[in-house]
């Protein structure tokens, strides 16, 4: 399926993008808001302790946080009120964020860091915002297939174009919920981050890949949803071409792994019957995690699909589902342990949870 699409302008100059499900042409409104120009003094510093890029956007501090309903930036625009979506209905937009952590406008400035293990470079890239539904009231789990599978095919279109922008090497996909993960805007919406180098959880998992390859010859990927399968006991779902499971190392109270069974690197290699089956599964599994304490679950889902080039083949795109609420009245706090080492403790096994998730 390849959704309609309409690009315009917003009225500081980025980019938005209308995705509908229907084959009409789409009026795109005029921004007639005045807006500041945006922001582009994001820069990114080397960390020498950890080797890994650390990403500084202090612009941000002024984002717009948790607003009432009748003033959310992300609702169509109507009734003498304009937001950053001109029309006045939609089925899923994209647009630059406002408050960018990358930008392809990037400049230092003449920053720096008076360090001299500390490189200062500009932080150039690009934030999208992907807004799943016009309906303020709705969550992903609340979509029809259809419009589910339009957001993946979203997904699709934009990681290819971000990986195509000069000095982007990885694109990711994601979509946090809930005041208690973070969230600042309850507006049914992910985001999408097209890095300029490769995240330090890629990198490992690249390395842990390479290792396994070296030791076994075998796919670390591969091997990880076989065994998982024989094993059975952690599989919350699949179907012909999906598997959902909790993972055997689970980090959080509640976290489940989805992999094709089919070995792909990105959202854009996944053909159409592939996004359809994981419209059908993500949304059985959303609606589960919703029934697991009769409350919406605040999470974190994320689409590991590694860097733009990947000549050492050891790429498996997947998606990390993961909450932080381990109990209906508690929340679980990353601790000492957690913060301060990287060292996770986890609060339920996760055979337990896994079993939990079925039978919800």
């Amino acid at each position: 399926m390849t959704p309609n699409k309409t690009a315009t302008t917003l009225a500081d100059g980025r980019e938005l993008i209308y995705f509908d499900l229907g084959a009409d042409a789409r009026q795109v409104g005029h921004d007639a808001r005045s807006l500041p120009p945006v922001n582009t003094t994001s820069q990114m510093r080397w960390d020498p302790l950890l080797e890994e890029w650390v990403m500084m956007a202090s612009h941000r501090q002024e984002r717009t946080f948790l607003p009432p309903t009748d003033d959310c930036p992300l609702c169509p625009s109507g009734n003498g009120r304009r937001t950053e979506v001109p029309a006045d209905d939609y089925d899923v937009v994209v647009f630059e964020n406002r408050f960018p952590s990358l930008s392809t406008g990037a400049d230092l400035n003449g920053a720096h860091s008076n360090h001299s293990l500390v490189e200062v470079r500009p932080a150039v890239g690009r934030c999208e915002v992907v807004c799943f539904s016009s309906d303020h009231s709705r969550s992903f789990a609340d979509l029809t297939p259809a419009h589910a599978r339009l957001v993946i095919d979203v997904w699709a279109d934009r990681t290819v174009a971000l990986s195509r922008v000069d000095g982007v090497e990885q694109v990711f996909c994601f979509e946090s919920r809930g005041e208690e993960i973070g969230v600042t805007l309850s507006h049914p919406h992910g985001q999408i981050y097209a890095y300029p180098f490769t995240t330090p959880r890629t990198s490992r998992m690249f390395q842990a890949a390479a290792n396994h390859r070296r030791r076994t010859g075998g796919d670390l990927h591969t091997d990880v949803i076989d065994a998982e399968r024989r094993a059975g006991i952690r599989v919350v779902a699949e179907n012909e071409h999906w598997v959902a499971f909790v993972p055997a190392a689970a980090r959080w109270p509640v976290e489940v792994h989805f992999y094709p069974r089919r070995r792909v690197k990105s959202i854009p290699d996944l053909d159409g019957a592939e996004r359809d089956a994981l419209a059908m599964i993500y949304l059985d599994l959303l609606a589960r995690l919703d029934r697991l304490y009769d409350m919406p679950l605040p999470y974190i889902a994320a689409w590991h699909q590694g860097p733009v080039e990947d000549p050492d083949d050891l790429g498996y795109l997947h998606l990390q589902l993961f909450s932080i609420r381990r109990a209906a009245d508690k929340l679980k706090y990353l601790a000492g342990s957690e913060s301060g080492m990287g060292a996770f403790v986890t609060d339920a096994l996760p055979e337990q949870v896994a079993r939990r998730l079925r039978e919800v």
